[in-house]
C-alpha cells in the first residue's frame, strides 16, 4: 500500500470511528465522558474485531449540501420530537405503529448506510432492516397514521435519501438514481453560435 493510500485508508479508517462515537452518544442523548469512553471502545471493537468490507467513495463532497442535510436532520429531529411528546403527554388509546418498506434510489452500501442512520435518529422512527441487493429499507414507526400516513414516512425517507445524495454523490451516481443534476448554465463567450450572449468581440465585429 503506498503511501497516499495509507494516508487515505486512516483518514477513512478515523472518520467512521468518529461517526460511530457520535451515533453512540446521539442514540444516548447524554454527551458524557462516560458515553463517549464507552463509544470509542465499541467504535474499536468494531473496526478491528468485526471490520467492514471496504467502501469506494466516487462521489464528492459538496459543502452546502452537507449543510442542507443537517438543517434537513434537525428539523425533522425537533418535528418529531414535538410529536413523540404529545403522544407520551395526551391521554387515549396508544397509537397504531407499523413497519413500512421503502425502497431507496440508490443501491450504494455507503448512500443506504448514511441514510438508514440519520432515518434513525429521528424520534419515532428506527430502522430495523435494510437489504443491499434491494435497496429496500423496513422502518418502524411509532404513529403510522401521524403526518400524513405512511406514504408520508416513505416520502419523508425519500426526500432525507436524496439530501444525502445530492450531499455526496457524484453526477453519474445521481443521474443513475433518477435525479436531475443541477449543472450551471455558462453564459460563456462563444459568439454567436455557442451562447445566447455573444462575446464582446464578435459585437465589435458586427458593428463595424
Amino acid at each position: 500500500m503506498t503511501l497516499h493510500r495509507r494516508r487515505r485508508h486512516l483518514v477513512v479508517q478515523g472518520m467512521a470511528y468518529a461517526w460511530m462515537v457520535a451515533v453512540w452518544v446521539l442514540l444516548w442523548g447524554d454527551l458524557s465522558v462516560a458515553n463517549v469512553l464507552v463509544g470509542m471502545v465499541l467504535a474499536f471493537v468494531i473496526t478491528t474485531v468485526l471490520p467492514m468490507p471496504p467502501i469506494d467513495f466516487h462521489g464528492r463532497v459538496r459543502p452546502l449540501g452537507v449543510v442542507r442535510v443537517l438543517g434537513h436532520l434537525l428539523v425533522e429531529v425537533t418535528r418529531a420530537s414535538f410529536q413523540v411528546s404529545r403522544i407520551a403527554l395526551s391521554p387515549g388509546p396508544a397509537p397504531r405503529g407499523a413497519v413500512i418498506g421503502v425502497r431507496l434510489r440508490s443501491h450504494s452500501d455507503l448512500y443506504l448506510t448514511i441514510t438508514a442512520e440519520l432515518a434513525s435518529l429521528v424520534p419515532g422512527s428506527l430502522v430495523i432492516e435494510a437489504h443491499r441487493l434491494t435497496g429496500m429499507l423496513y422502518l418502524h414507526v411509532l404513529d403510522a397514521e401521524a403526518a400524513g400516513g405512511i406514504e408520508a414516512h416513505r416520502a419523508s425517507v425519500l426526500l432525507l435519501e436524496e439530501r444525502v445524495l445530492r450531499a455526496l454523490a457524484s453526477d453519474d451516481e445521481l443521474e443513475r438514481a433518477a435525479l436531475p443534476v443541477r449543472r450551471a448554465v455558462s453564459t460563456g463567450s462563444q459568439g454567436p453560435a455557442g451562447s445566447t450572449r455573444p462575446s464582446r468581440s464578435w459585437r465589435r465585429t458586427v458593428r463595424r
